[in-house]
């Protein structure tokens, strides 16, 4: 039988209703799909040119034949390079591909591997490469040999929070796979791979290889609308298996396993409430570790395994402390439960948050293990704000607490830096609510129509455009920032932008808001001077004189820039206190 019906028949069996469903459906589609480590670490380290890298390619090359061996290139490739286009990826793909089968031939130059794979890093160097570019190329371009190999080999983007592939219409999918099927499919495993790159690649593959398919089998049927409803069914567990899997791994690229095990701690505190730590910790710390071990694992059924077995664990600790766990615990399938659980909303706090930070002879107890996660969860428990808000103030805290550990004298590096850090802390949650306060609880139209009244009332003199254009940005945040799993990265650029601080009724009487609300030129650069530190202060001005420069031509010319950039600063200077700044 030729690989690709036993492929098609394989699948069949493992979708067939009365036998496998759920887990069982994952398990038989991973286990028949299911690509070797060795494989993929010759993807990832291509550059490297060794002989013993060269053993496993032929052998792998050997064992999947090239139709397989090129698809998986792509998939591989596709995911390195996310930013890559689909022209670049396939260029490096071909080559990839011609190299190991010129250089895995009986009669090939003993020299040939290594030759060929030094050609393709210096090729990726030039700066007409038509292989796809990653912003740290560069850098690895100036070391030499395997040390540039290695370096590229290393080379990882950062996790595409936002995945914009969107799945035609049936007809549009069938008219492009009928005018060139191997076309449709490579260019529905570049956009796939490249937009969820983060899900195991053993679930990436599954799924890909599932859905083309599905396509190749629906796009031929009498009835191709009835096929697709009935094969989307059959692989819908999949599907929702490979999405959240690229969620909750590009959440752990991000923040790496301490912050992660930080963030899931915050996360479920906030969803249980009354839950005890002992009760939560444990979880937070069993999700890290799944993460750490199942993300990067080649192994067949490590997510569709260990998923389930978390959420029996959820359950069993949760379902008491809030009625919306035993809901979710209701659901059919352990996925089912995993996804409820995961898109869980934050219950209201039982309490307002007045946390007080640790002793410093609670901190520096080395017997004390779980002072930072005590501090951590009473904060979260009775803070509602989103996670990514409070990963990024708590950071620098917990910092400067364990900092303090190692001083001379502990007792009074905490006594001097405790009230700084706590109204620091305090000041960071009030902006976070004030930013995000009205969105969970209305729909996002209701959402825009009450922001837009209350930047009406606290900024009257804005026009109509103004006021649209600050709407717009501050929604726009909210949507992708106020809830309880917005992605890291992106969240973490956006909180504490001048234009996300909206200002507070009483700043009014200000003086220095006062004169920027006056200026005609800067009435959008709307900032919050409260508690303003030093380094606020820095990225306030230094954006100021940005936006200055940019409005010449609406009005201010060269010299008045430095005039109005000394009144604006001789402003804050003078209400604050804040002393004469060396770099201005």
């Amino acid at each position: 039988m030729h690989p690709r019906s036993e492929i098609a028949y394989r699948l069949r069996k493992c979708y067939f209703p009365h036998r496998l469903h759920g887990n069982s459906l994952f398990t038989c589609i991973l286990n028949m799909l299911f690509i070797q480590k060795e494989v993929t670490q010759f993807f990832y380290f291509w550059f490297l040119g060794r002989d013993y890298e060269k053993d496993k390619v032929c052998k792998e090359l050997a064992t999947l034949g090239k139709d397989d061996f090129r698809t998986l290139s792509l998939v591989l490739y596709s995911r390195k390079f996310p930013s890559g286009t689909f022209d670049q990826v396939m260029k490096l793909v071909k080559e990839v591909v011609s190299l190991t089968e010129d250089c895995c031939a009986e009669d090939a130059d003993p020299g040939c591997y290594d030759n060929r794979t030094s050609a393709l890093s210096a090729t990726s160097c030039e700066s007409d490469s038509p292989f796809p570019v990653h912003p740290g190329t560069a850098e690895c371009c100036t070391k030499e040999g395997l040390e540039r190999k290695l370096c590229m080999a290393a080379l990882k983007h950062p996790p595409q929070e936002f995945p914009t592939y969107v799945e035609p219409a049936n007809d549009e999918i069938c008219e492009a796979f009928r005018q060139d099927p191997m076309e449709f499919a490579d260019k529905f495993l570049y956009e796939y791979s490249s937009n969820y790159g983060q899900a195991p690649l053993p679930i990436l593959v599954s799924y890909t290889k599932s859905y083309l398919s599905m396509v190749g089998t629906c796009c031929t049927s009498a009835s191709p609308t009835v096929c697709f409803l009935k094969e989307r069914l059959q692989i819908k567990h999949l599907s929702l298996l490979t999405t959240l899997s690229n969620r909750v791994c590009s959440q752990y690229a991000a923040y790496g396993k301490e912050k992660s095990r930080r963030s899931h701690l915050i996360k479920l505190a906030q969803k249980a409430p009354t839950a005890a730590l002992k009760e939560v910790l444990p979880l937070a710390e069993d999700i890290t570790n799944i993460l750490s071990k199942c993300c990067e694992s080649t192994s067949e059924d490590c997510m569709a395994k260990e998923l389930p077995e978390h959420t029996v664990k959820i359950c069993d600790s949760l379902s008491t402390k809030n009625p919306k766990f035993e809901e979710c615990c209701q659901e059919k399938t352990p996925m089912d439960i995993f996804v409820c659980t995961y898109f869980m909303p934050a219950a209201q706090p039982p309490e307002p948050a007045n946390v007080e930070l640790p002793t410093s002879k609670d901190v520096c107890d080395s017997k004390n293990i779980n002072v930072m996660d005590q501090y951590t969860f009473e904060l979260s428990r009775k803070t509602h704000i989103p996670e990514v808000f409070l990963s990024k103030v708590l950071e620098p805290t917990l910092k400067s607490l364990s900092e303090c550990c190692h001083s001379a004298d502990s007792t009074a590096c905490l006594n001097a830096k405790g009230p700084v850090l706590k109204k620091e802390v305090s000041s960071f949650i009030d902006k976070g609510q004030e930013l995000c306060a009205g969105y969970s609880e209305n729909t996002f139209t209701e959402y825009k129509k009450k922001l837009s009244q209350q930047l009406r009332a606290k900024l009257p003199e804005a026009t109509s455009a103004e006021l649209a254009e600050l709407v717009e940005k501050h929604s726009d945040f909210a949507s992708k920032c106020c809830s309880i799993n917005s992605p890291p990265n992106y969240c973490d650029s956006e909180v504490g932008k001048p234009y996300l601080l909206p200002i507070a009724v009483d700043d009014v009487k200000n003086p220095c808001v006062h004169f920027l609300l006056k200026c005609k030129y800067v009435r959008l650069f709307l900032v919050s001077l409260e508690a303003l530190s030093l380094m606020n202060l820095r990225i306030i001005v230094s954006t100021y004189y940005t936006h200055l420069k940019a409005n010449r031509g609406n009005g201010i010319v060269a010299h008045e820039v430095k005039p109005l950039l000394v009144r604006f600063t001789s402003c804050i200077r003078a209400w604050f206190g804040v002393p004469a700044i060396p770099w201005f």
